[in-house]
């Protein structure tokens, strides 16, 4: 799915510094559901009294100093772990889209990410590179890591993240092309399973442009290229 939504070029942003059919895209109720956004705050009450009932389970005494304050802390720590439900992309975006006359390759490398893998709830984490070919805008450069954070502090798999990432992109800035490559490391296999603690996951969505081999190839190349500054 190349585009989610209607189009909306030629958006400019206002003298008095508002957006207008950005904004109205941003803020509508289909758009922040088809990314999964304005989830409700985090009922830390019940978080905890289920982190209680997981340490009676497994024989543990939530009661023993060490413990005691545990439920409290897993409650509060999925407030960060899983902030990417409750970004509002409208702040994160904030009127940061620029335009220019250019229309070759833009490529941001090396983004970490952390996340909690959706089947068992362990971390799994590692670098996102995205790259996208401008179509008269761009957007500044530290919304791009920002994207990459809202999409991975969720339950989530790499495929999805990945894609989410690059229809992301593609909706706010209807560019020409938009491609994401995602490395990961996953403790559900290093920690339990096949436990094979050198395996890795990669994982890529190629959009638009990027759908042709010779500028997919062009962007992987970039990636295997050591850059000294």
């Amino acid at each position: 799915m190349d585009k989610l939504f209607g189009g909306m070029r030629g958006v400019e942003v206002d003298s008095d510094g508002t957006l207008s059919a950005m904004n109205t895209k941003l803020f509508s109720q289909e758009f922040r559901r088809a990314f999964e956004l304005d989830l409700p705050p985090v009922d830390h009450d019940t978080i905890e009294s289920a982190t209680v009932g997981v340490l009676q389970a497994v024989g543990e005494d939530p009661s023993r100093e060490g413990l005691l304050k545990t439920p409290h802390r897993v409650a509060k720590m999925y407030d960060e772990l899983l902030s990417g439900y409750r970004t509002d992309p409208a702040r994160l975006i904030n009127d940061a889209l620029f335009d220019v006359d250019y229309n070759d390759m833009v490529i941001v490398k090396n983004i970490e990410f952390h996340s909690l893998c959706e089947h068992h709830m362990l971390p799994f984490f590692g670098r996102v590179h995205v790259a996208y070919i401008p179509n008269g805008k761009v957007v500044g450069l530290s919304k791009i890591p920002r994207i990459v954070d809202m999409f991975s502090r969720r339950l989530q798999g790499q495929e999805r993240m990945t894609r989410q990432i690059a229809d992301f992109i593609n909706e706010v800035l209807e560019p020409q092309g938009v491609a994401v490559v995602a490395e990961g490391v996953h403790m559900c296999s290093m920690m339990r399973g096949v436990k094979k603690a050198d395996s890795s996951m990669t994982t890529s969505a190629m959009l638009g442009a990027f759908r042709d081999s010779t500028t997919r190839g062009e962007f992987l190349a970039h990636l295997n290229r050591t850059t000294e500054f």
